[in-house]
């Protein structure tokens, strides 16, 4: 969300940089080209009266000095003109010993500058015919002053633009961060959802977001009905297969096939094959499925139970103690772990002499599982095979085999490692390392 907080103030700020400077120049070329428009209109009566200052006299010719305004008379008076005709050309006390020079063309021109104080003159030229001669009037004034104000019009109104684009970023970030509250608000529930937390999205949310989370609501109900339903077809097959197969165990072992040793040897071991593998594809099959939402692993309200089985199980001589921190949650489903940690312990507990314990700590990475017995533990050289992905059972350490096969299958579907270690209390130690969800 912060991403996309960021990239929203910034394309925000380059769009308003770029319309804010287009727009600010435009309008004040917008109003200069006014104001020089109505300037304009001003210099063109001047040379208008100008033209009807020149008046016929006794050598041509001549300008009559009472009809002009007294600012062509003072020197750098910011008011200049200059007629040009066939007999010369007159200039304006205004000028001094300066020259203006006639503009190009007759209309608006902004182009020339005057005197030591660099006066930038906006001058009109008029071409007139008057008295039988074709005049030229060319009337002029100091810009410099309109020129000045437009660059202080233009510092005020950067500095006015900085400081709106700075209230609408602040005002913008309030708008955004409230209008994506309820995206980080989906996005922190489907990550406790993953962890186990909850097993729906809050259905109160703006009616943008509604479709959204009724589809994955819907989709989540979807998804733990089928789990469900696909875990009880399979628990009924297994179920089913159960009664058969114990039926034909226990016709391999009758008297009836006695004179054949060889065959109910064969048929025996066939029948058995069929069960472990049986099992074992059942178990992997109700793996794949993953945790149910929502599922998750109360360490506090599930171990002691499980400890408090084992041990009446297996005679109070034995002590099962356990390692782990208070309150802590794994993120599996709850049968799973319950199997996982079963086969873990009551596997110890048939090789220990007298004491099993159970520790479980949160790593940087993950989780990580371990079972200690005081037992006779497993030769090094033996331990791979103990673990070898199809191993059979007679292939196999007794007493270690299909209990961990099943626990192998379950840490390789959450993608986890085992190993078969040395206890510190002498026998075997299984330790289990479990690598967190993605969120």
């Amino acid at each position: 969300m912060k991403s996309i907080q960021g990239r929203l103030s910034l394309g925000l700020v380059a769009v308003l940089v770029v319309v804010g400077l287009c727009v600010a120049q435009l309008t004040l070329w917008l109003f200069e080209a006014g104001l020089q428009r109505y300037l304009e209109s001003g210099l063109r009566k001047e040379s208008e009266n100008l033209l009807v200052a020149l008046v016929r006299g006794p050598n041509g010719l001549q300008l009559d000095e009472r009809r002009i305004s007294s600012a062509y008379q003072r020197p750098f008076s910011g008011y200049y003109f200059r007629i040009d005709f066939e007999q010369g050309t007159w200039r304006s006390r205004s000028l001094w010993d300066l020259n203006m020079p006639k503009p190009a063309k007759a209309g608006l021109d902004d182009g020339h500058e005057l005197g030591p104080e660099g006066q930038h003159l906006l001058a009109f030229r008029g071409d007139y015919r008057r008295l039988g001669q074709d005049i030229s009037i060319s009337v002029a004034q100091d810009y410099s002053p309109v020129r000045e104000g437009f660059r202080r019009m233009q510092q005020v109104g950067l500095g006015i633009g900085l400081v709106a684009l700075v209230l609408v970023l602040v005002l913008q970030r309030i708008t955004v961060t409230r209008s994506l509250r309820p995206l980080e608000r989906a996005r922190l529930q489907i990550a406790q959802l993953q962890q186990g937390k909850r097993s729906q999205l809050d259905a109160e949310v703006p009616s943008e977001l509604q479709p959204l989370v009724d589809q994955i609501n819907h989709l989540l109900a979807h998804t733990e009905d089928s789990l469900r339903r696909s875990r009880n077809a399979l628990g009924n097959l297994g179920h089913a297969l159960k009664t058969p197969l114990a039926v034909l165990l226990s016709l391999a072992a009758s008297e009836r096939l006695q004179g054949l040793p060889e065959v109910r040897t064969q048929l025996r071991e066939q029948l058995e094959q069929i069960q472990q593998r049986l099992a074992r594809e059942l178990n992997r099959a109700r793996l794949a499925g993953d945790a149910l939402p929502g599922a998750q692993f109360d360490c506090d309200a599930e171990l002691p139970g499980l400890m408090s089985t084992l041990g009446m199980i297996h005679g109070e001589g034995l002590l099962l103690a356990r390692d782990v921190p208070p309150g802590l949650l794994l993120p599996w489903d709850r049968e799973d772990l319950l199997e996982l940690l079963g086969n873990l312990l009551d596997n110890a507990c048939k090789w220990a002499d007298s004491e099993v314990r159970l520790g479980i700590a949160p790593t940087t990475e993950g989780y990580q599982l371990w079972v200690d017995d005081d037992g006779p533990g497993i030769p090094e050289g033996q331990r791979l095979q103990v673990l070898e992905r199809g191993s059979r059972l007679d292939e196999q350490v007794d007493g270690h085999g299909l209990g961990l096969g099943i626990v192998r299958d379950i840490v390789e579907a959450w993608g986890g490692r085992i190993a078969l270690l040395e206890s510190t209390l002498g026998g075997l130690r299984v330790s289990i390392v479990l690598p967190r969800k993605h969120h």
